[in-house]
């Protein structure tokens, strides 16, 4: 039986493992690891996970590359980067009550600094000294009555797709998460809202109610990617939205999900929109999402398909780009449709070894992606840059369970005007807990 975390979204396979809805049934372990028996629940839960990457892209990084490829051809460019470090509490209070809560730190988290400037007559400036981001990603309380039935409030995951359900750096192969769901949804997609959720046999089920998109915040390369941010000290909540997903594991083995939202968009926003000109749009973002995994003990497969919709899509798109330069909106055209799938799968050699087949993992893997966030446009006014296909392999190494180390080479390819952008990135990361 595989083990999952308790913070990501209800899966079969957690709840085959310890009562569902209790805080110690969280576990970060990946689809490929086959684990002993339960372990004593306990009522205090600490765990986490974390990556370090270090990629060369031999392409340019200018932001002009796509509107004049060819100046930026034969340039590269390197990075290093913390993507992410995760520190989950939980608590199990008893009588079925229990909490759960992440605290992420997106690539180093910030620093900033307030300096008096001697040389510009002692004015106070303030100064960044890194970039990245600090987030409560989920903190939620949950009243678990049956195994088929708890109520989960708080800040949500919202299960949609295969990386938000499965974002734990053991759970892709990868050095960086899917690169097509990663650029066209929120990743990890969290907001503040109610899920109900369940078990019931081989089926795992959570329905979630919870605040709309801004589509303000919608753009051509990322379609609604940052939609669910907020740039105030709340989530507006002028529209509301419903999310889903079910898992099934009657084959051994084998997980297959679909998961979907509707909700609109337009309007849930403090920017003024109630004239004539913006009467009757909605924004009604729709996506519908199929994912699997498969695993035994030498060969791990994973894949999805998301297909999401804007109605209203050109009139948003003319919206935004009339916004003030200081709104908080991209200015820019916004696909009527994206898409995206991937799937990747990987061979474990150390199963041939007895020795090793017990204690470590060397997979060599293969990943193809294509997505696109203006796949359709409405007036077939379209983008080419968005759409591309990316091509990778590597490997992953696990010297002890909870340790992954990885390489991986990879290449985007683009429609035959642009560069394609070849990549060779590394990494480590972890995953697992401190004490439970």
């Amino acid at each position: 039986m595989k083990r999952f975390s308790f913070l990501a979204p209800l899966t079969l396979t957690a709840l085959s493992l310890l009562p569902f809805g209790t805080v110690s049934a969280h576990d970060l372990e990946s689809d490929s690891i086959k684990t002993e028996a339960a372990p004593k629940q306990r009522r205090l839960s600490i765990g986490g996970y974390g990556e370090v990457a270090m990629t060369r892209n031999f392409y340019s990084d200018s932001y002009l590359r796509y509107t004049t490829p060819e100046k930026y051809r034969n340039q590269q460019h390197g990075r290093f980067d913390i993507p992410h470090m995760v520190i989950f509490l939980g608590y199990d209070f008893g009588k079925g009550w229990s909490m759960g809560s992440e605290i992420e730190f997106e690539h180093g988290g910030t620093e900033s600094a307030i300096e008096i400037e001697e040389e510009e007559a002692g004015e106070y400036e303030k100064e960044i000294e890194r970039g990245g981001e600090v987030a409560l990603e989920q903190f939620w309380l949950q009243k678990k009555f049956m195994p088929q039935l708890a109520v989960r409030v708080g800040m949500l995951v919202v299960p949609i797709g295969q990386t938000n359900a499965h974002h734990m750096p053991t759970e892709f192969f990868g050095v960086y998460r899917p690169e097509g769901e990663n650029t066209i949804m929120p990743c990890t997609w969290h907001e503040v809202g109610i899920s109900v959720r369940g078990q019931a046999g081989d089926w795992a089920y959570e329905a979630m109610f919870l605040p709309g998109l801004d589509s303000d915040r919608f753009g051509s390369k990322g379609w609604i990617h940052d939609g669910a941010g907020s740039p105030y000290e709340f989530k507006i909540a002028n529209r509301y939205a419903g999310a889903f997903r079910v898992d099934n594991t009657t084959v051994p083995g084998l997980r297959l999900s679909l998961s979907g939202y509707i909700g609109d968009s337009f309007r849930n926003t403090l920017y003024p929109t109630d004239n004539e000109k913006n009467r009757g749009i909605h924004g009604t973002v729709t996506i519908g999402s199929f994912d699997f995994s498969y695993a035994s003990t030498a060969f791990l497969a994973r894949g999805h398909f998301d297909y999401g919709h804007l109605s209203d899509s050109k009139r948003i798109s003319d919206f935004n780009i009339s916004m003030s330069k200081n709104s908080v909106s991209k200015r820019q055209k916004i696909g009527q449709a994206a898409l995206s799938t991937g799937v990747e799968a990987g061979y474990n050699f150390f199963s041939l070894v007895p020795s090793l087949r017990n204690s470590q993992r060397l997979y060599l893997f293969g990943r193809y992606d294509y997505y696109d966030a203006m796949f359709r446009m409405e007036n077939d006014i379209k983008t080419d840059w968005t759409g591309r296909q990316r091509v990778a392999a590597g490997i992953n190494y696990y010297p002890i369970r909870d340790i992954v180390i990885k390489a991986e080479y990879s290449i985007g390819i683009l429609k035959k005007q642009y560069n394609n952008e070849p990549s060779l990135s590394l990494g480590v990361a972890y995953s697992g807990w401190f004490r439970y």
